[in-house]
């Protein structure tokens, strides 16, 4: 900040990728801002030729601010050609086509301004550099592929889908983009999981569970009726340790979830097609051409088909979905789900006078793994004296080291392990005065109250 601006930051780039990626000038274009001319000498000094060194306005070219003010500037992007005979192949193709020719693989944005909500900009006393490289762009160039999906980077996974489907990739379009659909969001899946993402209804919860559902469902195009999704995380895993340790740490864990999250949508993601079906063929029948707010509603409410895969399945057959209905259904049933949870978890006439408990003794500051007794079982938030494999239940436990959700910070995940049974925690809550809810799933076994566990925070 401060120290250098332009000249360094361009010498710098192209230094880099002209001699340490050996990547040849000749297939390199340089984009600039509108009126930056300072940036244009700076380029031309190095030896770029002006004919390919292109000027864009601010949608392309211009960065920030971030919210409705703050520090912004215009910026400069490194292209690299893969050649005449990718893309439109037209004479005048150039960097901004669209066709696939050209691949932005570095950024440079200068910020050397600072705009007030009214828009208006004035430069910063100390400007500086925001450096930004493409990884997987810059592998496709380095190892001459034209698509980031040929390199050593994706190739991995997607021999481990074209086996598991018994399909090979690159004999059909629609085959192809499955396929990659389901690489990436297998990726994404371990990682997420890995930094301790957990599959839910909100938040970056629900973002796991549509890759999820949306990779499963990609699969289901291929053939895959079986659940496979664990295999493909387990390609991701192997490859990237060497980098990310902690994906092999967590691997078991990881796994785990995915099983559970994909048998869990398994089992009604048939019924739901059918009925998504249904839902069409009826509005097609009646001359309409979008899906309404109640049967969007009733897929993801019932089927546990997020809004998203509906919409994208619909547009396939040409029709679109009613999300603001959508969005008003939602907000219906969240008022019943808090007006459910004060009647269920207050003071009167809810879980805490039936529980008759005081606090949980917590632990979680010295120590993540703490030997403890199993006081109730919570289904459906009614006492039970067991649980068995494949129920979803709240375990209470006499002291704990898992941190109930409270003051921002999120519940912890992990496992309680007993002699008899193993319990997932995929979210922990408090109640008042200090009542902590571990909520999971019986992976193994069974657990009784009364049980010694041992819980372990992930």
């Amino acid at each position: 900040v401060g120290d250098y601006f332009k000249k360094e930051a361009i010498n710098w780039a192209w230094e880099f990728v002209t001699k340490h990626l050996r990547i040849s000038p000749k297939r390199l274009w340089i984009s600039i801002f509108l009126d930056d001319d300072e940036s244009y000498g700076f380029w031309r000094e190095i030896g770029v030729p002006g004919a390919r060194i292109l000027r864009f306005g601010e949608e392309d070219n211009f960065w920030g601010p971030a919210g409705d003010s703050g520090p912004c500037g215009p910026d400069s992007e490194i292209f690299y050609d893969f050649g005449a005979e990718v893309g439109c192949r037209r004479a005048s193709c150039a960097p901004g086509c669209g066709c696939g020719r050209f691949a932005e693989i570095w950024n440079l944005v200068f910020t050397q301004y600072n705009q007030d909500k009214d828009g208006n900009r004035t430069l910063l006393p100390k400007p500086n550099i925001d450096t930004g490289m493409g990884l997987e762009r810059t592998a496709a160039a380095v190892q001459g592929k034209t698509s980031v999906y040929e390199t050593d980077l994706f190739v991995p996974l997607l021999e481990r889908i074209s086996d598991l489907a018994g399909k090979k990739y690159g004999a059909n379009g629609d085959t192809d983009s499955a396929m990659r659909v389901i690489a990436e969001h297998s990726r994404g899946i371990a990682f997420l999981i890995g930094d301790g993402v957990m599959p839910g209804n909100e938040g970056r919860g629900y973002v796991l569970r549509r890759l999820l559902r949306r990779a499963a469902l990609f699969g289901k195009s291929l053939g895959l009726n079986e659940a496979f999704l664990a295999e493909t995380a387990k390609v991701t895993i192997e490859q990237m340790e060497p980098v990310y340790p902690e994906l092999g740490q967590r691997q078991d864990f990881i796994l785990n979830v995915i099983e559970l999250e994909e048998a869990r949508f398994g089992e009604t993601l048939n019924t739901g097609l059918e009925l998504l079906d249904r839902i069409i063929d009826q509005a097609a029948s009646k001359r309409k051409s979008k899906i309404s707010a109640k049967d969007t509603f009733k897929l993801y409410d019932t089927y546990g088909f997020p809004v998203e895969l509906t919409r994208e399945i619909a547009a396939g057959r040409g029709f679109s979905v009613d999300l603001e209905g959508f969005e008003r259904e939602m907000e219906k049933q969240r008022e019943r789900a808090k007006a459910a949870h004060r009647f269920e978890l207050e003071e009167k006439g809810g879980l805490k006078d039936e529980l008759d408990i005081k606090t949980t003794v917590f632990t979680g500051y010295s120590n993540l793994n703490q030997q403890t007794v199993i006081i109730r079982l919570l289904v459906d938030n009614k006492s039970v004296e067991m649980v068995k494999e494949g129920q979803e239940a709240g375990l209470i436990l006499e002291s704990t080291p898992f941190y109930g959700e409270m003051g921002g910070q999120v519940g912890d995940t992990g496992e309680i392990r007993g002699s008899t049974g193993r319990f997932l925690v995929t979210n922990t809550i408090r109640i008042p005065p200090d009542i902590i809810i571990h909520q999971g799933r019986v992976t193994e076994g069974s657990l009784t109250r009364g049980d010694e566990v041992i819980a372990e925070v992930d």
